[in-house]
């Protein structure tokens, strides 16, 4: 699957990146406007699917994605965004987008989604649509109690490094001798003390902070 990335925030490019290119069947162009995105799709086609960050330049709220859409080779297409509402979202829909994805989904259920978008279905999360804002964005980076590298014991810097891999409890558990259940405990508390609510925004607080 041949996939394109078109986001602005740098952290959450690479963590995807990172994260996608671990598939073996995926291939990752990423690129960070609008106007990049509309020149790779007109002059390199065969892309499988392709995932447009609402707020990046050059989108220019829905118009991006209509411009997009417009293009002959353009693949099928799902916006993602850390703070876009649910008429957005709606709208996107209606004008032919594939999906809407909030940038607060793990990196695993963010593939899922890909993947079943792929498939010429639909997707867009229901705690988004019943949210009582109608929009999903993420806590404040690093704004957890505790929120430092340095007020971390050594097995949680070891934890959050692996959640830096993309590694799951059982990996985890096993790379450091210890049992799952002791693992989740780590991440749950890990996830309060960095003010994150998923492992994708646990790693980029990582990442921030030069952990991993």
């Amino acid at each position: 699957m041949r996939l394109l990335i078109a986001d602005d925030h740098e952290l959450i490019l690479d963590m995807l990146e990172n994260f996608l290119q671990q598939e073996p069947d995926i291939e990752i162009v990423a690129v960070t406007d609008m106007r990049d995105a509309i020149s790779v799709v007109s002059t390199q086609p065969h892309f499988d699917f392709a995932l447009l960050d609402y707020g990046m330049p050059g989108m220019d709220g829905l118009d991006g994605l209509r411009r997009f859409m417009e293009i002959d080779a353009a693949p099928p297409v799902a916006l993602i965004s850390g703070n876009a509402a649910r008429d957005v979202a709606a709208r996107a829909i209606r004008m032919g987008a594939r999906g809407f994805l909030p940038k607060s989904m793990s990196a695993k259920s963010l593939l899922n989604a890909i993947r079943f978008m792929v498939l010429g279905e639909r997707y867009v999360p229901v705690d988004f649509l019943f949210s009582p804002t109608g929009s999903e964005t993420a806590p404040p980076v690093g704004t957890g109690e505790g929120a430092s590298a340095a007020s971390l014991t050594a097995r949680e810097l070891e934890v959050l490094k692996a959640l830096c891999d993309g590694k799951t409890n059982k990996e985890i558990a096993r790379d450091l001798g210890l049992r799952e259940p002791t693992i989740k405990l780590h991440v749950k508390t890990l996830y309060r003390r960095l003010g994150a609510s998923n492992r994708t925004q646990a790693a980029m607080i990582a990442r921030s902070w030069g952990v991993c």
